[in-house]
């Protein structure tokens, strides 16, 4: 037990003073530091630091059961819908094979499939060689390619200088081939 000399202050809350009303104004400068002993203490209340009542062991243990028993009610529900989810796309991705299966049983060859990647570029994924061939007239010095693939090959009547190579190459990928025949 703590023996307690004189009254107990409370001081201002500056977060709180930002919903004062304007009324108030006069009531909560007239001092920064306040006891309970002031005439408008109770009009000025909700604008102080008030020291929180201790809580008992009981109620901090029943706080930490309700935090428990809502994180373990989300965890549940995040697992569940996760595993929803991903039946989902097991679901769909074997139907896509089945699918592809009945499509090669019935035409004797799978569907030719066209892919685009980050990085790779365009992309012909099926058995027969595909190429894609752009060129403007007959008189050319080379042609741009994706990586080391070839299969797009873009013409140019003349060699692009040193720089334009250097960074069609760095920041997009294409490498320039010389065409000499």
């Amino acid at each position: 037990m703590t023996l307690e000399i004189g009254t107990k202050g409370y001081k201002l809350n500056p977060e709180k003073l930002a919903s004062a009303r304007r009324e108030l104004l006069p009531y909560l400068f007239s001092n920064f530091y306040y006891t309970e002993d002031f005439e408008y203490f109770d009009l000025i209340k909700p604008y102080l630091d008030l020291p929180e009542p201790r809580k008992s062991i009981d109620e901090i243990s029943q706080e930490l059961d309700e935090k428990i028993d809502a994180l373990i009610k989300t965890t549940k529900w995040k697992f569940a819908y996760s595993k929803e989810g991903a039946e989902k796309r097991y679901n769909q991705k074997f139907d896509r094979i089945i699918e592809n299966f009945e499509y090669a049983k019935k035409n004797g060859e799978f569907i030719p499939k066209l892919t685009f990647g980050y990085g790779i570029g365009l992309s012909a994924a099926s058995y027969a060689e595909t190429s894609f061939v752009i060129k403007q007239g007959n008189k050319h010095e080379g042609y741009y390619t994706i990586g080391n693939q070839r299969f797009l090959r873009y013409y140019m009547p003349d060699k692009p200088n040193f720089v334009s190579r250097f960074f069609m190459d760095k920041l997009l990928g294409f490498k320039w081939v010389d065409d000499t025949l």
